[in-house]
């Protein structure tokens, strides 16, 4: 099979903020042979992301935050979504370290073990961001109430709820961005290993630990 190209004729800096705007024009491999014609595209660059699915095994309970979402509003939902714990990746940081942090601070819940779900890219034809995605070992007893840190404007409800009614809510379409559904659909399938991995553990010592099922 002949090596697909991309060739970057040119690419500037559009805007600079909290994110980053790039212009580049290019032109990439045909699959029949050649090259493509020159295409100009703008990318949003805002850095990489990791989410974490809390649950807790024991209670067959899925720890979900509330909170309010620009992009929402703009397309005319509610601007209140339900999703997953997630954050960006600052520099020095691993992925796993991002969702123990962000688990503390937006649903005030720790992280006992992690199973890797996925890493995707959020929406490839406009961003380079990418979600490293986790199902996350927790204990849901008396996790809830409002979380975040105000100083940067977060306002977080967190809510626990049975995998049941989690399932429900992502079948009516309550649940309806990317991280949680994928995140959920995971759970779905791997639930019964996942009880059977973390169950076993809950009465033996609770340090996180990066855990792979087979």
């Amino acid at each position: 099979m002949t090596e697909l190209k991309v060739e970057i004729l040119s690419q500037k800096t559009c805007y600079q903020g909290v994110f980053r705007i790039e212009k580049f024009s290019l032109r990439h491999s045909l699959f029949n042979g050649g090259w493509s014609q020159t295409l100009n595209r703008e990318l949003f660059e805002r850095g990489h992301a990791a989410g974490v699915l809390p649950y807790d095994p024991i209670r067959d309970e899925i720890i979900l935050i509330e909170q309010f979402r620009i992009g929402a509003h703009r397309v005319k939902t509610s601007a209140w979504l339900l999703e997953i714990v997630a954050g960006m990746i600052e520099p020095g940081e691993t992925a796993e370290d991002v969702v123990k942090r962000e688990s503390i601070e937006e649903a005030g819940c720790t992280i006992m073990q992690l199973a890797p779900v996925c890493n995707y890219l959020v929406s490839p034809g406009g961003t380079s961001e990418t979600m490293a995605l986790f199902c996350g070992q927790v204990d849901a007893s008396n996790i809830g109430g409002i979380h975040g840190i105000t100083d940067e404007g977060e306002d977080i409800r967190v809510t626990t709820v049975s995998f049941n009614t989690a399932i429900d809510m992502l079948n009516k379409g309550m649940i309806n961005s990317a991280a949680p559904i994928i995140a959920l659909q995971w759970l779905i399938i791997h639930r019964e290993k996942i009880q059977k991995m973390w169950g076993a553990s809950e009465t033996s010592k609770r340090h996180t630990s990066y855990l792979i099922p087979n």
